[in-house]
């Protein structure tokens, strides 16, 4: 008996990636914009930012996606009212396919918004840059880069590129089953949920300070357990999760301008302004004044024509 193989046929191929970034703007960032010989696609994180397409202006808000085709002019503007995280991935692709994502935006769900965080997380063990300035027209290589970086970006992009077209193309009134999500045992279902819990129970309590007693005993979970379950699903301890999220916000707060440092600081909950500093530092590597300093500067930079 002889067997034989098939030969895959790939319905999307990205042959180059031209840019991978993830921003985090001030309130006041403007772009003026640009257009190039590729695929660009846009997506908010955070916040929200006025897109221009062509001759479409509209309004991105979280979780948003926006395609730019090749030759096509965008320019992109914060709105003032809440200073932005933007994910920008520009790409080229010849296959027909792509023309579905003519004229489109899209609202990610979450193994989309899986896809994009696995392709950052890629990019900071395959380029040898920062993913946030603005200004780098070509991304230098690590040498050597992790084992399988670059491709795993290529199959996350693709995956995303495909997964989009197969859950916007399929009718609302069909009565032909959605494709299953993967199966999950009742424990891990259990976690994510807790987890899901635990996290928006910090998101409330965020301007205050919690320990692992309170954390524990306002959820009725055991101190092990909830350990146990943000060390697996998340790679830090529950406090130091806790406090990521604080200099998250203070991030934000600083690019919307709104609040000085000590302001911020009693916002948060934090003991003191130099507590807060250290807190900041320790996450960031900078200060609240030095990374004021970065974004600032980035901004007057884009505003000035800099390269």
């Amino acid at each position: 008996m002889s067997y034989n193989g098939i030969h895959l046929e790939n319905s999307i191929s990205i042959d180059k990636i031209f840019s991978i970034h993830y921003f985090e703007y001030m309130n006041t960032f403007s772009f003026e914009g640009e257009s190039h010989d590729f695929w660009e696609f846009i997506c908010v994180d955070k916040g929200e930012v006025g897109v221009t397409a062509g001759s479409e202006h509209l309004i991105l808000k979280k979780g948003d996606l926006l395609f730019h085709p090749p030759n096509e002019f965008h320019a992109v503007k914060a709105t003032g009212e809440i200073a932005p995280n933007l994910m920008v991935v520009s790409f080229g692709c010849q296959d027909e396919a792509m023309q579905f994502f003519q004229k489109r935006h899209f609202k990610i769900d979450k193994t989309e918004h899986n896809l994009l965080a696995e392709i950052i997380a890629e990019a900071r063990w395959c380029f040898d840059c920062r993913l946030d300035d603005p200004y780098l027209q070509n991304m230098p290589l690590k040498k050597p880069d992790k084992f399988g970086a670059q491709q795993m970006i290529r199959l996350h992009l693709e995956h995303l590129l495909i997964h989009l077209i197969r859950r916007y193309s399929r009718p609302s009134s069909s009565t032909e089953p959605a494709s299953p999500e993967p199966l999950k045992s009742t424990k891990e279902k259990n976690d994510m949920e807790t987890l899901r819990q635990i996290i928006e129970y910090l998101e409330v309590h965020l301007n205050g300070h919690v320990t692992i007693e309170q954390i524990c005993r306002d959820n009725i979970i055991g101190r092990s357990q909830l350990q146990k379950l943000f060390k697996e699903r998340c790679g830090l301890g529950i406090i130091e999760y806790f406090s990521h999220m604080k200099i998250n916000a203070a991030k934000e707060m600083i690019r919307t301008g709104r609040m000085n440092f000590t302001q911020i600081s009693e916002h948060l909950g934090y003991t003191s302004i130099h507590y807060f500093s250290r807190q900041f530092k320790k996450t960031t590597g900078m200060t609240p004044s030095e990374y004021a300093s970065s974004i600032k500067a980035m901004a007057e930079a884009r505003f000035n024509g800099e390269p």
